[in-house]
């Protein structure tokens, strides 16, 4: 199987991700050229590193990398102010400089945290996103986006700063959860569903292997997502536009998340993916796409077994007006207003600052009750 290589283009500042099977084995020879001295502080997923950690070791000893590791506690409560000092400290006891590279080797949590440690330490440390699941593999190692959740809210602490390289080994899916595999998945259908409507196409078509492990269709599914990623970071690093079509199904995923606890009744892909379902019901109600659409994104989410609904949640959800209270601490609140991306259209999404709330809340209120 060929490697594919994407690059984000960014000046001085460009990296290329790369994807392909056995990647692992072959850290070493991925991530010598960015050395400038031959060792690397790692910081993993515990879990992980028990399935993956000998595999990178090797790769990285083969080319005479020598490599210490940190591993911390998996799950959504490991992006907290707590590790965030734990990662930090212990860097800074290992004495690692500027020029070094700190490697990140898990799913979104553990990429959002390093990411930010990173970004933190002595003002800029390099760093090498290693993510191991298909959510980070499509969207939470590229693109530069770090950081930690607070009691307010998720991703609330963070800063941009770029990796120096994505290095996405294909091979580290087949030991993922079926459940993990389908929240990352929710990821990839919602690049085709803000702006590529062939690409929806294709993952109808070619969803059901994806899960069912055809390693040459999840490498075209990361690859596609990973290109239509990293064009709109180029145009838009920093969210001042564009970018802001990434967070399709968000403002309603992150409000569940919080509404769940950051807990295992929810993860962070179910939750995108119900929002995505939610975002093609507004915009249904609001007259700006067929109602077939709402129909058609989810009839392809029950095929492949996702999180649609909200029926689909486990034990008890806030009213609708609670739900909207925590939409309301969302990042992405600009002068006290809610921001959606709405769709015209599978392929079609743009950015709504005034949705009117009397369809938000009966959007909600229907979802609420059909549970």
């Amino acid at each position: 199987m060929t490697l594919e290589t994407v690059r984000v283009e960014l000046g001085a500042r460009s990296y290329d991700i790369r994807i392909g099977a056995g990647l692992l084995a072959q850290a070493g020879a991925e991530i010598a050229p960015l050395l400038a001295r031959p060792r690397v502080w790692i910081v993993a997923d515990a879990a992980v590193a028990d399935r993956h950690g000998a595999t990178l070791a090797a790769g990285l000893e083969a080319a005479g990398i020598a490599a210490r590791t940190l591993t911390v506690a998996p799950g959504e409560a490991s992006k907290s102010w707590a590790r965030l000092e734990t990662v930090v400290e212990w860097l800074l006891a290992e004495r690692v400089e500027r020029r070094d590279i700190v490697i990140a080797m898990g799913g979104g949590v553990i990429g959002d945290l390093v990411g930010f440690a990173a970004a933190i330490l002595r003002r800029g440390v390099r760093f090498v996103q290693v993510p191991t699941t298909l959510l980070a593999q499509v969207d939470s190692s590229v693109g530069g986006k770090t950081g930690i959740n607070s009691a307010q809210g998720k991703n609330l602490v963070g800063a941009f700063h770029q990796p120096s390289r994505v290095i996405a080994d294909i091979k580290a899916l087949e030991t993922l959860p079926a459940r993990d595999l389908l929240a990352g998945y929710g990821e990839v259908a919602k690049y085709g569903l803000l702006g590529d409507a062939g690409f929806f196409d294709w993952l109808e078509r070619n969803g059901p292997a994806i899960a069912a492990g055809d390693a040459q269709a999840r490498v075209e599914a990361v690859r596609r997502s990973c290109a239509m990623k990293a064009g709109i970071v180029a145009r838009d690093e920093t969210e001042q536009g564009e970018r802001a079509l990434l967070n399709l199904g968000h403002t309603f995923g992150h409000a569940l998340e919080a509404a769940t606890g950051y807990s295992d009744r929810l993860l962070h892909g179910e939750g995108v993916a119900a929002g995505c379902t939610l975002a093609f019901d507004l915009s249904a109600r609001l007259g700006l796409c067929a109602q077939e659409d709402p129909s058609r994104v989810r009839a392809h989410f029950r095929e492949m077994g996702m999180v649609t609904d909200l029926s689909d949640i486990p034990g008890p959800l806030p009213d609708a007006d609670g739900l909207i209270a925590l939409m309301a601490q969302d990042k992405k609140v600009m002068d006290g207003r809610l921001r959606f991306v709405l769709a015209r259209g599978i392929g079609a999404a743009f950015v709504a600052e005034d949705v009117p709330a009397a369809a938000l809340r009966a959007v909600l209120e229907e979802a609420l009750a059909a549970r």
